[in-house]
C-alpha cells in the first residue's frame, strides 16, 4: 500500500483523488493548498497546484518525498528540504470530463532510482504509459502540447465563431475534427496536411480572407504561411 497526500483544488487534483480512490494500492488523502498546517504523513506527497504557487506550498512541506504535477517547473525548483520529484501527466483536465487514466502519458522524473521506481509503482496503479522523462524533456513536452492542445482549442473556438455568426451548426465541423485527430496516428503531420495552403490555392485563400474579421484574418495569414513555409522544407 502506497500513501499519498495531495495538495490541492484544481482539475489535476481533483481527478488524481478520483483515480487512486478506486486503486486498491493506494491510500490517499486530500488538502487544500490553504491548509498546510497539519500535513499527514505519507509515501508521497504530490503538489498539485498551480506553477506559480509550487516553491511557496513546497516550503512549507515537511514529507520525507514530494513531487509536482506540473509540465514546466523544474524538479530543483521544489523548497522542500526533503527528496523531490516529478509526477507529471500529460493530459488536458477538466472537472466536467471523466478521464480514462489508462491513456494517459506519465512522465516521471527523481532524484534517485529508488524513488522513480516508486513513482512508476504508483502511477502503474491507475495507468499504463509511463515514461522516464527529465526536466528539460518534459519542458519540451509541455510546449509542444501547447500546441497541439491549447492552441489547436482555440482554433475549435473560432471555427465555432463563424459558424455562429452565419448561423451554421458546429456540429457538422465534428466528423473533420475527429478523422484529423485519427489520421495522424497513421501519417506524420506534415504528410496530413491538406487545404488551400498546401495547394497554394490564392483565389480560396481570398475568398476566405473576405469572410473573416480582421483579428480572423490575421491568425489565418499567420498560419498559411507558416504551412508554405514548412511545405517547402520538407
Amino acid at each position: 500500500m502506497i500513501s499519498t497526500v495531495i495538495i490541492g483544488n484544481g482539475n489535476v487534483a481533483h481527478h488524481l483523488e478520483k483515480a487512486f480512490l478506486k486503486a486498491k494500492t493506494i491510500r490517499v488523502t486530500k488538502i487544500s493548498s490553504r491548509n498546510l498546517t497539519i500535513i499527514p504523513d505519507a509515501d508521497i506527497t504530490i503538489i498539485a497546484v498551480s506553477d506559480n504557487a509550487i516553491e511557496e506550498v513546497s516550503a512549507k512541506i515537511k514529507n520525507s518525498f514530494v513531487v509536482h504535477t506540473s509540465g514546466s517547473f523544474s524538479m530543483n525548483e521544489l523548497q522542500n528540504k526533503t527528496r523531490k520529484g516529478v509526477f507529471y501527466m500529460l493530459q488536458t483536465f477538466s472537472k466536467e470530463k471523466e478521464i480514462d487514466f489508462s491513456k494517459v502519458p506519465f512522465c516521471l522524473e527523481a532524484e534517485n532510482e529508488k524513488d522513480y521506481i516508486l513513482l512508476k509503482k504508483l502511477a502503474k496503479s491507475i495507468g499504463v504509459n509511463i515514461y522516464n522523462i527529465t526536466t528539460e524533456q518534459r519542458k519540451t513536452l509541455h510546449v509542444a502540447a501547447v500546441f497541439v492542445n491549447n492552441f489547436t482549442n482555440h482554433m475549435y473556438k473560432i471555427g465555432a465563431d463563424i459558424c455562429k455568426s452565419n448561423n451554421v451548426p458546429f456540429e457538422i465541423l465534428q466528423p473533420l475534427i475527429d478523422e484529423t485527430a485519427s489520421k495522424i496516428k497513421q501519417l506524420k503531420p506534415v504528410s496530413a496536411q491538406t487545404g488551400p495552403a498546401v495547394r497554394n490555392d490564392s483565389e480560396t485563400i481570398n475568398n476566405h480572407l473576405s469572410l473573416l474579421s480582421q483579428e480572423q484574418q490575421t491568425i489565418y495569414k499567420i498560419l498559411t504561411q507558416s504551412i508554405q513555409k514548412s511545405n517547402k522544407t520538407e
